[in-house]
């Protein structure tokens, strides 16, 4: 049976293609779908979360933050705004916080790329914000709530400047570092099931796997926990 299904996977992946999206070292934030980072044309994809997967602890909660300043003459205000940001910058590290930008792929954020950040118009006329991620490491010795802690803490720190001032924005999320790497893992944990399924019912069932060609991809399953998973399909058959 073991050997059985081995070779299925293994006809399985060579069937087709891999994604094009490598992410085996990149970070992602959890709450993005891989979907949005990539077009995907595998026939009958099927977006539903298998129970079977990888459940891990997350490598950083996530909070994304503004720096809104509303000071009426325009370039004081952006003024106001990108001192109060680079001084953000600055604290970080004295902080225990790591500061990123991206909407689905996370990359750093340092004094070398804050002009790659752009003002966008806020709420009210004759204001303006820019919005970035602040991340805290998560491990057995800190928690989610230490970690939220930790960022409400490096936010009441950095001094505002003029009317410019940080606040959260948004519920905080998670970030794990290199989906792609947990690729054999998660393969690894979805043959143990199915041969555990089909062992239940005899040696005259055989198990049929399709779909570990598809790309990896992530859920958030606790406080601080992901499920990372292949959108696989089984099926268990009679031997003929």
């Amino acid at each position: 049976m073991k050997r059985y299904l081995i070779a299925a996977a293994v006809i399985a992946l060579l069937a087709t293609p891999v994604a094009a999206q490598d992410l085996n070292m990149e970070e992602v934030v959890v709450t993005g779908s891989r979907m949005n980072l990539e077009q995907n044309e595998f026939d009958n994809y099927d977006g539903e979360r298998p129970a079977v997967g990888v459940r891990r602890l997350a490598d950083f909660l996530v909070q994304q933050v503004a720096i809104r300043g509303d000071t009426r003459d325009e370039e004081q205000r952006d003024q106001e705004i990108r001192t109060m940001l680079n001084q953000a910058v600055r604290l970080a590290e004295r902080h225990g916080v790591e500061l990123a930008f991206g909407e689905f792929i996370l990359t750093g954020l340092t004094a070398e790329n804050l002009d790659e950040l752009t003002l966008e118009a806020d709420t009210r006329p004759d204001s303006q914000r820019v919005t970035f991620l602040v991340k805290a490491k998560l491990s057995e010795s800190q928690s989610a709530q230490q970690a939220q802690q930790r960022i409400a803490a490096f936010i009441e720190a950095v001094p505002e400047n003029g009317r410019a001032q940080m606040d959260e924005w948004g519920d905080a999320t998670l970030s794990v570092v290199g989906p792609d790497s947990f690729r054999d893992q998660i393969i690894t944990a979805i043959a143990q099931d199915a041969n555990l399924q089909s062992a239940k019912l005899g040696e005259g069932y055989a198990v049929e796997i399709q779909g570990l060609n598809k790309p990896v991809q992530w859920a958030r399953s606790g406080l601080s926990e992901v499920l990372l998973y292949i959108p696989y399909s089984l099926k268990i058959m009679p031997r003929p």
